[in-house]
């Protein structure tokens, strides 16, 4: 094997350390679910005009939908005990690799400010608690006022340390977060019913849409945020299938935890939103600011130490890992498990994410949708590859030596960077108008419209053309 191909982190993992079984994943899963932005994609479709019950369809539906991939890309983990970087080297060549392992990362390290924001945001409430002098916080600068940017840095801090005592600290965090979370989160709907008097007219609410086609025109592109929420995980989840202990046991327990604890949370969610309307005159979908309204002091420490650990477990979890192993792909010498994930970290403070959490419209139309239309062709292109060229075969040694299949031409295949791109740019239009950088009638509206699609386009039409090119191939001797 080449050196420059693998380190301790990126070596398959052998069988006999391979322990993970159905509770592990359905525990990961119900960790990872119960989240902070799982509320609040759920509560910011009710901020728009949903009612409680389109909500909840529409993120069951891209849950199940994201579900699929999920389970795919993940079958090369737990066959092989690969992590995500070198999986996409059967596609992308082993220098090539790194292009899908970046786009990862650098969509992760968003991820990691984000959860990280509403971490210090979190512990600056708690502060807020115990002194109801301070102010709440003021968004409207580049930069958050002295305190609470002091609170995030904290929560920075926190985090880095979770990731210098390793992996197995992660592990703890999330079996302590699937117990404790759920039990906060159904104090938290058992608070929303009494608070507005009865489950009833919170249901009752009705849809703001006036007509079907304002429902739908709101409805796909909400869809395929739901879907991009977790793009992210359904590239790296060979990161954590690669310790299954069968093909069988990652499968049941993803699908019994993905699915069901994103709909009950996002349920919840829509439930608690639409009581805040109910009390406060109108709905509040930052659950931050909408704990940081309870009258007792002590509900509110309670709820914003609830989203702390969550925030915490979640972001190691689901933001810490995958980037990683990204960055340590890059030179596998130099960057460790460790190293990769201070840079991460560095990287999720320049984003300037309390930005991104300002509004609803932000959160889903910006940040959710924009990234989902770069890894879609990703997963697209990946399955293609092992499931429909390769029938699932991957020669592991090769995976870790440029000279072998995986090498193509000078470590890149230029047949995955092309499907790649093919799957970008039919969005590219969309999304620069929707971030108000060109007119909206540069192009004709359809164009436009694609972008609302964006993960369905881009996996559809990276996996078909990296299909045909590669059947088209003849010079290549695929195992």
């Amino acid at each position: 094997m080449d050196p420059s191909l693998i380190n301790e982190d990126l070596a398959p993992v052998p069988p006999e350390k391979r322990r993970w079984g159905t509770w592990n994943y359905a525990a990961l899963w119900i960790s990872m679910s119960l989240c902070i932005p799982t509320y609040t994609m759920a509560s910011s479709m009710i901020n728009n005009g949903m009612s409680w019950w389109q909500a909840v369809l529409t993120i069951f539906l891209g849950n199940a939908i994201v579900l699929v991939p999920m389970l795919l890309n993940g079958h090369a983990g737990a066959k092989y005990g690969i992590p995500f970087p070198v999986f996409a080297r059967a596609s992308f060549g082993t220098k090539g690799a790194n292009i899908p392992a970046m786009l990862r990362a650098i969509v992760a390290c968003g991820w990691f400010g984000i959860q990280t924001w509403i971490g210090g945001e979190s512990l600056y409430h708690l502060l807020r608690a115990w002194n109801p002098e301070l102010p709440l916080i003021d968004g409207s600068g580049l930069i958050p006022p002295p305190l609470p940017l002091l609170c995030f840095g904290l929560f920075w801090l926190l985090n880095m340390f979770i990731i210098y005592k390793g992996v197995d600290s992660i592990r703890k965090l999330l079996q302590f977060k699937a117990i404790f979370l759920p039990f906060a989160a159904i104090a938290l709907f058992c608070w929303a019913i009494m608070a507005a008097k009865g489950l009833g007219p919170i249901l009752r609410e009705p849809s703001k849409f006036s007509n079907s086609q304002d429902f739908f025109a709101f409805f796909f592109p909400a869809l395929t945020a739901v879907v991009g929420f977790w793009a992210t995980l359904s590239l790296n989840i060979p990161d954590f299938t690669r310790y299954s202990k069968s093909q069988s046991a990652h499968l049941r327990g993803q699908a019994i935890g993905l699915p069901p604890s994103m709909t009950l949370f996002a349920f919840i969610g829509v439930v608690v939103t639409s009581a805040s309307a109910i009390i406060y005159g109108s709905p509040e979908w930052d659950p931050v600011k909408l704990a940081g309204k309870f009258e007792s002091k002590w509900m509110v420490s309670f709820a914003m130490i609830g989203i702390i650990i969550s925030t915490l477990a979640t972001n190691i979890a689901a933001n810490i890992v995958s980037p990683a192993n990204d960055f340590s792909n890059l030179s596998p010498r130099r960057i460790n498990f460790r190293m990769g994930g201070y840079i991460t970290g560095i990287i999720g403070v320049l984003i300037f994410p309390w930005k991104l959490m300002a509004d609803p419209n932000g959160y889903i139309f910006t940040w959710l949708i924009a990234y989902s239309s770069l890894l879609g062709p990703i997963g697209g292109i990946l399955i293609c590859d092992y499931f429909l060229i390769r029938k699932k075969q991957l020669i592991l040694e090769e995976l870790y030596q440029h000279q072998g299949r995986y090498g193509y031409k000078q470590g890149y295949n230029p047949i995955a960077i092309l499907a790649l791109l093919a799957g970008i740019i039919p969005n590219i239009p969309g999304f620069l108008v929707n971030v108000h950088l060109i007119p909206e009638y540069l192009f004709p509206g359809w164009v436009n419209g694609i972008y609302h699609y964006a993960w369905f386009v881009g996996f559809i039409v990276s996996a078909f053309v990296y299909w045909i090119m590669t059947e088209k191939r003849t010079n290549t001797v695929l195992p």
